[in-house]
């Protein structure tokens, strides 16, 4: 089973960028650790972070008929970008969206998902751990 990893604007900072919201956990770390889940789950995961609406949507389109499912922490397009809404939607693939941080006690803006509705599942406000819950539910719901 192949799962794409998304990761939004501004996630190539974390371990730097506002650490008492997002943590001290690095992209990098974050991602090693899903690797060692992804191995003990017996998938394989290929991993892309873009500060860029279009390659993400790219990103999307691409994985139709290459993946089986996508965990993804799409960060502020999460509230704003439809044309990733639309690319999820228009694919098909079953997917995952995460956040470190509990999107729904944050600020008013925040609170909205626009992938919400077409996702398996959410997983938000348990650090890094929101990754490897939403990796673990994607693959039991694509098992």
């Amino acid at each position: 089973m192949k799962i794409l990893v998304l990761h939004g604007p501004n996630l190539n900072l974390l371990g730097q960028r506002e650490t008492s919201i997002y943590g001290s956990a690095t992209l990098s770390s974050i991602s090693e650790t899903l690797d060692g889940i992804a191995g003990d789950l017996g998938v394989s995961l290929t991993h892309f972070q873009s500060n860029h609406e279009g390659e993400l949507v790219d990103k999307v389109q691409a994985a139709h008929g290459a993946f089986h499912g996508i965990l993804v922490n799409p960060a502020a397009y999460t509230h704003t970008s439809i044309a990733l809404r639309d690319a999820f939607g228009a694919v098909e693939i079953p997917f995952v969206e995460v956040h470190l941080s509990n999107i729904h006690a944050r600020e008013e803006f925040r609170q909205k998902s626009l992938l919400a509705d077409l996702a398996v599942g959410s997983v938000v406000g348990f650090g890094p751990s929101s990754y490897f819950l939403g990796l673990k539910a994607l693959v039991g719901a694509l098992s």
